[in-house]
């Protein structure tokens, strides 16, 4: 039913407007046509003024002809570095689409603001019924959900909330993904000269290789993980290093073991600095909070029936990553997150299957019908 052509011609235009975090001006103006085009009401809200963006989160209503449950389809529109100057190449014998290698694709998440116009401008012309259907095209998802966080919900009127930003191909139900805390930490010891009396100084990298020394990192449990990622300081090789900043952060899809992990991690920092006579300063702030959609709840049947319809079977699974989806539930919305296709996201090896990206306009089509 769905135009293969013209979704992938779409796509294609998609990602090579430059869109990066922040700066999703220029895309947000060709969706907003287009989804004026095809006949929704369109506003964009104000999260680009609270997050110093260019834009907001477009947020587009169609009326229904039916009763039944008001579906929310939702993407974000920014994308990460290396992410300007996109060029796109269609690999007919391998049947995906990839980047030339200097940069990413951008299926990350163009592929699913591509099915979601794709989907619905096949239902109208097919004069397919449907309930209600909003749509909201999220600025800088990357940055933490910043958009989602900031979203208008005064404007969000729906039942069932369907966010197109995961990798597993169509036919994977993300239910569950964690929570996570991002841990700034500053050390200040006390410089001192590295070669004639090193002995007067406090090294800050020394307390902090004592702390990641003992602290537990990596893959805690199934259900946690931790990871020290940036660590930042000094200023020459003969001064003993007076401060460092380090950035780390802990998941977990359980909050209580977030909350063990998160403590023991900002403990073994404030031991190792006492153990030196370090000054330190620990922020801990809680991104997000974990999504955890019941298996066995209505949205979940509705998904796994349109992908009947389509002969994939729909199965549950959790993510390590958080997404928009996160912030939606945590709204009171039951959400899950749907799998477009997208491989090695978020790295110059990106790319999705074609295949993919035709089966995700599909699987929203039969989510219309059902709903």
């Amino acid at each position: 039913m769905i135009n293969e052509q013209r979704i992938l011609d779409e796509f294609l235009e998609l990602v090579q407007i430059d869109s990066l975090s922040l700066k999703e001006a220029e895309v947000a103006k060709v969706l907003v046509k287009k989804l004026e085009e095809i006949g929704f009401s369109v506003e964009i809200d104000n999260a680009g003024e609270k997050a110093n963006g260019e834009t907001g989160n477009i947020i587009a209503t169609l009326k229904g002809n039916k009763e039944g449950k008001k579906l929310l389809f939702s993407s974000h529109m920014d994308t990460v570095v290396p992410g300007l100057g996109i060029k796109p190449i269609v690999d007919e014998e391998k049947g995906i689409i990839r980047t030339d290698g200097t940069t990413i694709l951008g299926s990350d998440d163009k592929a699913g603001i591509a099915a979601i116009l794709e989907a619905i401008r096949t239902v109208k012309e097919n004069n397919v019924d449907h309930t209600d259907i909003q749509v909201v095209f999220s600025m800088c998802e990357e940055c933490g959900m910043v958009g989602a966080k900031n979203l208008d919900y005064s404007k969000i009127n729906s039942d069932y909330a369907f966010v197109l930003d995961s990798g597993g191909s169509p036919g994977e139900i993300v239910i569950e993904a964690p929570a996570q805390d991002v841990i700034k930490v500053k050390i200040t010891g006390k410089a001192a000269h590295a070669g004639i009396e090193p002995e007067a100084g406090i090294s800050a990298i020394m307390v902090a290789a004592r702390a990641i020394e003992n602290m537990n990192l990596l893959r805690i449990d199934k259900e946690t993980t931790a990871n020290v990622g940036i660590v930042n300081g000094g200023t020459a090789t003969n001064i003993v290093m007076k401060e460092l900043d380090i950035l780390a952060e802990a998941r977990s899809l359980n909050e209580e073991k977030l909350d063990v992990q998160t403590n023991h991690m900002v403990e073994t920092f404030k031991k190792a600095a006492e153990e030196f006579g370090a000054e330190i300063e620990i922020d801990v702030n809680r991104v997000y909070t974990p999504l955890n959609t019941d298996k066995n709840s209505d949205i979940v049947k509705l998904a796994k029936k349109a992908f009947a319809n389509m002969g994939i079977e729909g199965y549950t699974a959790a993510s390590g990553g958080g997404s928009d989806t996160n912030i939606l539930y945590k709204n009171g919305f039951s959400a899950i997150n749907l799998g477009v296709g997208m491989k090695n996201a978020h790295t110059v090896n990106e790319y999705i299957a074609i295949k993919d990206l035709y089966n995700s306009a599909r699987m929203l089509i039969e989510i219309i019908k059902e709903a």
